[in-house]
Formats: C-alpha cells, sequence, structure tokens
C-alpha cells in the first residue's frame, strides 16, 4: 500500500485557524429542508460534520482519497452522515446533489474550467456550489518549497516533477460560472491573517498540507532533507520574527445552479 502522507493531528494542529474561511464559506448557503449534500476533500470529518449539522441535511456525503483521514471522519458518521473513499479528481456526478462543497482541496486539482464544468452539472437545478481553496501559490512559503523541489539532489530525486498552479484569475472563475449556468454568483479573494509563533510554525503549517506533495514523492531519508533544506530556505527568506504574522489567500465562491 501506498504511503498516505496525511496526518490528522499534524493537520489539526492548526484548526482554529483553518476553521474561519469554512465559517465564512458556511455564510452564504441558503439552508433548505431535506438537503442532499455532498463534501469534496472532506479531511478528519469535522467540517463535515459542522456543516451536516448547520443545515440540517438529510443525506451529507464526505470524500476523500487519504485512509488515515476518513478513519478519523468515520467515528463522525451517523445521522445521515456518511464518508466514503474516492478521488475527487474523477467526480463527476449528473444533477444528484442540492449542494456541492469544497472547502481547502480543489487547488490539488487541474484544469480548473472542466472541473468547474463538473461541479455545477452534478448540482440539482437550483442547487448551490460552496468552494474555499487556497491561492498562496505566490507566497514565499510555497515559492521555498518549489525551489527547494528545483535544487539537486531533489530535482533528481523527483524526476523533474514540480508542483502546477491549476488556480485562476478571479474574473475567470466568474465567467465560468455565468457560462455554465448559474444565475446567482459571489467570487471573492480574501486575505487572512495568522498570528504564528515564528518562522518554524509556517514549515508545520506547510508539513500538514502543502509538503505532502513531496512527502509523497521522496523517499522518507531524502524527504528529512528535503524539509531541512526547505526551513533553511524559509528563515533566509522570512528572517526569524517572533511572531511571525503568516498572510494566506484564498477564494470563496458560492453560486446557484439556474432552474431552467
Amino acid at each position: 500500500m501506498a504511503h498516505d502522507p496525511w496526518d490528522p493531528g499534524r493537520y489539526g494542529r492548526f484548526a482554529r485557524e483553518r476553521r474561519q474561511p469554512f465559517r465564512d464559506l458556511c455564510a452564504r448557503l441558503r439552508p433548505a429542508a431535506g438537503m442532499r449534500v455532498v463534501d469534496l476533500g472532506c479531511g478528519p470529518g469535522d467540517t463535515t460534520r459542522l456543516l451536516h449539522d448547520r443545515l440540517g441535511a438529510r443525506d451529507t456525503l464526505g470524500l476523500d482519497t487519504s485512509p488515515n483521514m476518513l478513519a478519523r471522519a468515520a467515528t463522525l458518521a451517523g445521522g445521515g452522515l456518511r464518508f466514503a473513499q474516492r478521488d475527487i479528481a474523477t467526480f463527476d456526478d449528473d444533477a444528484a446533489w442540492d449542494l456541492v462543497f469544497s472547502n481547502a482541496a480543489l487547488h490539488w486539482l487541474d484544469d480548473h474550467p472542466a472541473l468547474f464544468g463538473r461541479l455545477v452539472r452534478a448540482l440539482r437545478p437550483g442547487g448551490q456550489l460552496a468552494l474555499q481553496f487556497p491561492a498562496n501559490f505566490g507566497h514565499a512559503s510555497h515559492v521555498a518549497a518549489d525551489d527547494t523541489a528545483a535544487a539537486e539532489p531533489f530535482a533528481t530525486h523527483l524526476g523533474g516533477w514540480r508542483r502546477s498552479v491549476p488556480v485562476l484569475e478571479p474574473e475567470r472563475y466568474a465567467e465560468l460560472l455565468c457560462d455554465l449556468g448559474c444565475t446567482e454568483q459571489q467570487v471573492d479573494l480574501r486575505i487572512y491573517g495568522h498570528r504564528l509563533a515564528g518562522v518554524d510554525d509556517v514549515l508545520e503549517w506547510t508539513r500538514g498540507t502543502l509538503l505532502t506533495d513531496y512527502e509523497r514523492r521522496l523517499r522518507p531519508e531524502v524527504y528529512t532533507a528535503f524539509l531541512a533544506r526547505y526551513r533553511s530556505r524559509l528563515h533566509e527568506v522570512l528572517g526569524s520574527p517572533s511572531p511571525y504574522f503568516y498572510t494566506y489567500r484564498r477564494f470563496l465562491i458560492w453560486a446557484r445552479r439556474g432552474t431552467a
């Protein structure tokens, strides 16, 4: 079995900071009776449980690829909430859901125009789309990871692989939603600020998310060296302020599919 780099405990270390964008996205939802909801990239399931209870949904399905995350999520199932292992990159349901929801997952997927087509197609007429995903690829925390991957010996170990940037400009998402038949929409690019203890906390933050892509592709001893080089690079570009104010760009997108 392939190594699963997702660690619910590590991911949950900054649960309070990660929870605010979820709350902001939920504030845009319009609950209705008997909703069928799918949560793409549900992770450890805690926010899926909150979403299900907030909406009083009839049926909520959380999807994720990580066995580690789903093992934690399974403890929260029940009362109409269930979880399943499924690659959200292949999600292609047809008019099955009243709400397609995703919190901090879609930046892992390529070809957003095609992706958004599948997401809207999965909605019933009048259904809602609610998406939150990072757009922080230009921040030093992410650039430093890419720079480290491009340096030897890591470039060789990675076979020249580099992380892609699939996220589009805000205007493009608005155009896509219009073209796909959404009669209402809100597309916002928001900056969240997190006061962390120091730059080493940035490393811990990215270890729980961004760096899983590198951990999956590197042997354990090589990944350990990668982390050391990345930490050094972070301190080169960010210094060693304490506390460190970590800015994080995120998309919050809500739309409603037309009824015609």
